[in-house]
């Protein structure tokens, strides 16, 4: 007999019992199913994890252990659900091109792909047939069928396929033995687990079709992607398409055009081109972060863009991050590097003097522009550039002010991204397998992360063994309005740059002390944040970040010399304001601010200048009526103070 841990208790079972009689047995058996807490995943588990590994439902269990089953609605079941549909969608694309040989089709985030070399040509205007023919196989209810075999007999079988990729990839394995799937006649190599059949796929979308490089080379042939996604039900696959359209309307690259915010050129592949309204963003960003840092006795560096080599061989940059990096070629003799990071010139302005515990904690800021090689193919608007700036800070301090400083920065960080409106999950990662430093420091220095977010009062992960090589970090996903996260934030503790570049202070016994230095970044890249805030917002800006907050719309040319009175006002009163002095009608001008997303639009006509007033329209509220000047330039500066 076997014993199982199921749920909060066990049951007894004969050797070989299939884990789907099991599931089989506890539905006919529900007030043992009620019993153990496993009542309400009996009727929608797909598959299952026996003693840690993720089993098909067929499974046959031989041993005592532990049992847990899966519905679509848990990570793990969908990432199996999604796992099947690739499989799925596959056969339905082999039975329209036939003599398709296939390459990988992994489940991704949010979905799955398959890498085709089709028999033919497949577009996005296939699409449609392709889910055709998948209903077809989920109707068929044909069931996944799992077979081990050696890895020689799977060679020699792909090779009678002519599956030349599968055999690619069964060439390089090291297992004397593999698996394959089969779902009728149709075979493909996974080592699973998958759905009991094609029933079980009750709600998917294809989405697009790519070309991919073979195995990510672009040595190798050039394949077709198809992307799609699957849901456990058809709700949420709704709910998820939905919001795939209002991504697409949110893109930054598109409303970029709309704003006038940004522009790239084939001169400068991956580095932003900032128009005049993207400036003012900016700008705005740094100066909201220059305030902050002000409250928090922050200093403010600039180091170079470009310094010698061989600076960036005592940081390890060069050994760690070389590839990524861009050169100069030799100048006088020397080699120069273009700063990916701007952590070296922080150190070199530590050094400049002797320092003492006294200063401390010693924040040091700088929004530095560095540059980074990225690939073309993964450039990806203000997303993925190539040059960007960054809000980083480096903190000095002793280790007995780690907690404390933390805790300081953690408060900050949590202010600006209430400012914006941003919800955020905290991540705790820690020493991983290779690390450099002293045992207790890592201790000491983890601690103090720990601490500081257990005195903060926010729920967060711990993330273990993920930390950098040189220390402990704290880092932050934001929630943007579509629900989608973003890692921006981070707070890293350092052991490694101290220690390469010899940076201590004189402590209370008047003897030196290595520095222990954090750093911070709260936008991280200002470039891919400005991109998150355009598609959080939708381009709708709230006032105080607007570029352009208040336009003014003269009714014909002649209130043209009254709409730059009001222009005037309005930026003496340092509001960001424009006026449309063109020869177009009054209603192609407000439909124009409308598509810009200017807050607020101010139309002079005859009435308002007797009036010495505006009539203010809001993009959002419509029409809300007549004002003062003066009353009007309040009413926004209290907007704007507030951050709504």
């Amino acid at each position: 007999m076997l014993k199982l841990q199921i749920g909060n208790g066990s049951l007894d079972f004969d050797n070989g019992v299939a884990i789907a009689d099991i599931l089989n047995y506890l539905k006919e058996n529900r007030d043992k199913a009620k019993e153990l807490d496993v009542s309400k995943v009996l009727n929608d588990a797909i598959v299952a994890e026996f003693n840690g590994k993720f089993v098909d439902l067929s499974y046959t269990v031989t041993e005592n252990g532990n049992l847990q089953f899966f519905t679509p609605q848990s990570g793990e079941g969908l990432e199996t659900l999604r796992h099947s549909a690739a499989h799925i969608m596959a056969e339905a694309v082999l039975r329209l091109f036939p003599g398709t040989k296939l390459g990988i089709g992994p489940t991704i985030k949010d979905g799955f792909y398959y890498d085709m070399d089709i028999n033919g040509t497949l577009s996005e205007e296939d699409l449609p047939r392709i889910e055709d023919e998948i209903n077809k196989i989920v109707a068929e209810n044909i069931p996944f069928v799992r077979e081990e075999l050696s890895r020689d007999n799977a060679i020699k079988r792909f090779k009678n396929l002519g599956d030349n990729y599968k055999v690619e990839l069964l060439e390089e394995m090291t297992g004397d033995t593999v698996s394959l799937y089969h779902q009728g006649k149709f075979t493909d190599l996974c080592r699973g687990p998958h759905i009991p059949s094609t029933k079980y796929l009750k709600a998917f979308k294809l989405l697009s079709v790519a070309g991919a490089y073979w195995r990510g080379n672009e040595k190798n042939k050039m394949l077709t992607r198809v992307y799609g996604t699957a849901f456990a039900d058809k709700k949420e696959l709704k709910d998820y398409l939905f919001r795939i359209e209002e991504a697409k309307k949110r893109d930054h690259r598109k409303l970029a055009k709309e704003l006038k915010l940004f522009s790239f050129h084939d001169e400068g592949p991956g580095l932003p081109f900032w128009l005049p309204r993207g400036v003012v963003l900016k700008n705005t960003l740094l100066n909201y972060m220059r305030e902050k840092l002000e409250l928090r006795n922050y200093i403010e560096i600039e180091t170079p863009t470009m310094l010698r080599e061989e600076l960036w061989h005592t940081s390890g940059h060069i050994e760690n991050y070389g590839e990524n990096m861009f050169f100069t070629e030799a100048v006088e003799g020397e080699r120069y590097a273009i700063k990916p990071m701007n952590c070296p010139g922080g150190m070199l302005f530590y050094k400049e003097e002797r320092h003492s515990y006294r200063e401390f904690p010693l924040r040091v800021a700088e929004f530095g522009k560095v540059h980074r090689f990225e690939r073309s193919g993964q450039l990806q608007g203000l997303f993925r550039v190539r040059g960007m700036t960054q809000d980083d800070a480096h903190h000095f301090m002793t280790s007995e002010q780690i907690e404390s400083e933390v805790l300081d920065i953690i408060k900050l960080i949590d202010e600006v991204y209430n400012d914006f409106g941003f919800a955020y999950k905290l991540e705790l990662s820690t020493k991983p397998e290779k690390a450099i430093g002293a045992e207790e420091m890592w201790e000491k220095a983890t601690e103090g992360l720990k601490g500081a977010l257990d005195k903060f009062g926010k729920e967060y992960r711990i993330n273990e063994g993920d930390g950098a090589f040189y220390g402990p970090k704290i880092d932050y996903h934001l929630e943007d309005a579509l629900g989608r996260t973003h890692q921006c934030g981070t707070i890293q503790l350092d052991m490694n740059l101290p220690e390469r570049f010899g940076l201590n202070y004189v402590g209370a016994d008047g003897n030196d002390h290595r520095v222990v230095m954090v750093h911070r970044a709260i936008y991280g890249s200002i470039e891919r944040f400005c991109g998150i805030l355009i598609e959080h917002y939708g381009g709708k800006f709230p006032l105080w970040l607007s570029p352009v907050q208040a336009t003014v719309l003269p009714v014909s040319d002649k209130f043209n010399e009254y709409a730059k009175t009001v222009l005037s006002e309005l930026k003496k009163a340092k509001i960001r304001a424009e006026a449309d002095l063109s020869s177009e009608k009054l209603g192609y001008k407000i439909r124009k601010a409308t598509l810009e997303k200017i807050p607020y639009m101010l139309v002079v006509g005859e009435k308002e200048v007797a009036d010495n007033s505006v009539s203010v329209r809001h993009r959002d509220k419509g029409d809300l009526g007549s004002y003062k000047i003066t009353d009007l330039i309040q009413t926004l500066l209290e907007e704007n103070s507030k951050k709504l």
